[in-house]
């Protein structure tokens, strides 16, 4: 399911226009990327969690010419799905 077929779904389901729904969802994902980028995490109650998550400094290998790299400390988005929605994913029929 891609962007425009939420958006599509959500239209239809609400009655809204598609060129609202979709003003929404961008301005959701844009209050998302700029918040975690600011380093605060974004919890959606019943939804799930995007946090940012905190890599270890390390040393990896260029394997083509032989040298040790080292990755600085570094953030990576993630997203952890509540309880609610790993429960409703574990009993769905479609997926077993």
């Amino acid at each position: 399911m891609t962007k425009a077929d939420v958006i599509n779904e959500i239209s239809d389901k609400t009655g809204i226009d598609k060129a609202d729904v979709q003003a929404s969802v961008e301005a959701f994902f844009t209050v998302v990327k700029n918040n975690m980028a600011n380093g605060e995490n974004v919890y959606v109650r019943g939804f799930g969690s995007f946090v940012n998550k905190k890599r270890a400094k390390k040393i990896a290998r260029n394997i083509s010419k032989n040298t040790a790299i080292v990755i600085d400390e570094h953030y990576i988005p993630s997203f952890k799905p509540s309880k609610i929605f790993v429960e409703k994913i574990k009993n769905s029929p479609k997926i077993k």
